[in-house]
């Protein structure tokens, strides 16, 4: 296969291989043309996958992804260590240019919001749906507001 045809390959964003390949490429380049080229084909290859992971975020080793990349947002300041799991819909964002600094090992449910300058300890899961905008000690459980009904009667409409 000539380089062109890989090349195409990668910004299709087929598998989740290329994209990691693409990250670690990416981020052993210290700037320049090639720098930017690698920056390119991986924000396509994670469009295409339905998510984004920003260009400058710090990702030890390879996260588990389970549902791929579809609907995750990392911030580009954000940093996530190693062996985490993350789940579809998961938002990772940031607040002034400050975003989380996620420790080992991690479980991070679907559809979880974590926002801000917080730091999140190693083992710690949370739950889906969670919004997380305070630090998490070590090998914590983060769970959302438990569901409520709401009468019939007394609905807003």
């Amino acid at each position: 296969m000539n380089i062109r045809r890989k090349i195409i390959e990668y910004s299709r964003g087929n598998h989740l291989e290329h994209f990691w390949r693409l990250y670690r490429w990416q981020k052993r380049i210290e700037g320049g043309v090639l720098h930017d080229v690698l920056t390119f084909l991986m924000s396509r290859c994670a469009y295409r996958h339905g998510g984004y992971i920003g260009p400058d975020a710090v990702i030890k080793g390879r996260p588990t992804l389970p549902h791929g990349l579809q609907g995750i947002f990392i911030s580009r300041y954000a940093s996530v260590g190693w062996g985490c799991w993350i789940y579809q819909n998961v938002t990772i964002g940031e607040v002034d240019r400050k975003a989380p600094v996620i420790g080992n090992e991690c479980l991070i449910g679907a559809g979880a919001v974590l926002i801000g300058d917080i730091h999140i300890g190693d083992r710690v899961k949370i739950g889906a749906g969670a919004v997380v905008h305070m630090d998490i000690p070590d090998d914590a459980t983060v769970v959302p507001q438990p569901a409520r009904i709401i009468p019939a009667g007394n609905s807003k409409s």
